[in-house]
């Protein structure tokens, strides 16, 4: 009896793996076919006829300034995701560890943060951001260190009510200050939800479209942006050029993610059950 539920649910993951791989097939496929034949032929293998090689990734690159797009999501990607992880951290850590009212409010407000849709601040946010000049790249970054405290703090928060407070002792009587404390001993423990933290943000901050454009807009231009602006006039797509870009652009967030993936899983169990 165990044996066949293990079966079927075997069964039931294989289809759902293969539903969601199914739209990223198509993608790479028709990057490879002429842009003539993906509108009429979208679900058909390349053929001799439709085959187009890489046209289609030379002209994208050539439309889109793929290379300076590229680095400048980098630059934001990365610059976001270090922020994220060491800001949110030493915060978890503090209203962890600190038996305050304020902390347990703070603790709360990140809390609550998670649950407020991005488009009920949308407007107030650009607002703000231009008048404390964060419409910049750099400014970019501190947003998104706003918009991703909410769910780091909450799984960094999980993880450090599982570390024994002896450890910190131990390494405060050897007379290792706060932060010390914190970067010597702490955070090397926190590799898992850190790792964690990592992929989550660097795949949400990586595929955005919307921040950038209400922030930055075409002054600098993200890859989604670069991508978007792929679409010509009167609703005209150069639909293969647009295919082998996207490809291009989820290919590094793919290798990021299946080189630590086997964190994911223990990081996101151990910042949600401990303490």
């Amino acid at each position: 009896m165990k044996s066949k539920k293990n079966i079927i649910i075997f069964i039931v993951l294989v289809i759902l793996c293969l539903a969601f791989l199914f739209p990223v097939f198509i993608v790479l496929m028709n990057s490879f076919k002429s842009k003539l034949f993906i509108s009429s032929e979208p679900f058909a293998l390349p053929t001799a006829e439709t085959f187009a090689g890489l046209t289609n990734y030379i002209e994208g690159l050539k439309k889109t300034g793929f290379f300076s797009a590229f680095a400048l999501s980098l630059f934001i990607t990365a610059g976001s995701v270090l922020a994220i992880v060491i800001f949110t951290s030493m915060t978890a850590w503090y209203i962890t560890r600190v038996k305050t009212k304020l902390a347990r409010l703070t603790y709360y407000a990140f809390v609550f943060s998670m649950v407020v849709p991005f488009q009920m601040v949308m407007f107030t946010m650009v607002k703000a951001a231009n008048v404390l000049h964060l419409d910049s790249p750099l400014g970019l970054i501190v947003i998104y260190l706003g918009f991703g405290a909410g769910l780091s703090v909450f799984m960094f928060s999980g993880f450090v009510k599982g570390i024994p407070v002896e450890i910190e002792e131990a390494a405060m009587i050897d007379g290792c200050g706060p932060i010390r404390t914190f970067f010597l001993v702490v955070f090397p423990l926190m590799k898992p939800t850190t790792i964690t933290v990592a992929i989550l943000n660097a795949m949400w901050i990586w595929n955005d479209y919307l921040l950038p454009y209400l922030v930055i807009g075409s002054d600098y231009k993200t890859i989604p942006i670069a991508i978007q602006y792929l679409r010509g006039g009167y609703g005209s797509i150069d639909m293969g050029a647009m295919m082998a870009m996207l490809v291009l652009s989820i290919l590094p967030i793919v290798i990021f993610y299946l080189l630590c993936q086997k964190h994911i899983i223990r990081g996101v169990v151990a910042g949600a059950v401990k303490g």
